[in-house]
């Protein structure tokens, strides 16, 4: 079966930078978009980036110019580069895939920006 696993959070200081893993399993990679969405407390799921399976991103006017996606189809993982770290970018941060109508995502890796 499809399994989505995120990794590569933490804690990190205003102005730093985190670099989001999600590797998968149980789907032929190179073949899918991905994305990359966030939760925080009280607020709604978003999509903050995405990317074809042929390479085109898309990106969140709040993460433009400070995130980038990029995807690695020899390892079939999916990465999300964060730089320019701001509090309001604190959520929880889930990579996404969706087959043949079904959506899969990941458990989420906690993403916390603070002093």
């Amino acid at each position: 079966q499809v399994q989505l696993v995120e990794s590569g959070g933490g804690l990190v200081q205003p102005g730093g930078s985190v670099r989001l893993s999600c590797a998968t399993s149980g789907m032929i990679f190179r073949l899918y978009g991905m994305g990359w969405y966030r939760q925080a407390p009280g607020k709604q799921r978003e999509l903050v980036a995405s990317i074809t399976r042929g390479g085109s991103t898309n990106y969140a006017d709040s993460v433009k110019g400070r995130f980038t996606i990029s995807r690695d189809n020899a390892k079939n993982t999916l990465y999300l580069q964060m730089n320019s770290l701001k509090p309001e970018d604190t959520a929880l941060y889930y990579c996404n895939v969706r087959i043949a109508a079904t959506e899969y995502w990941g458990q989420g890796t906690q993403v916390t920006v603070s002093s």
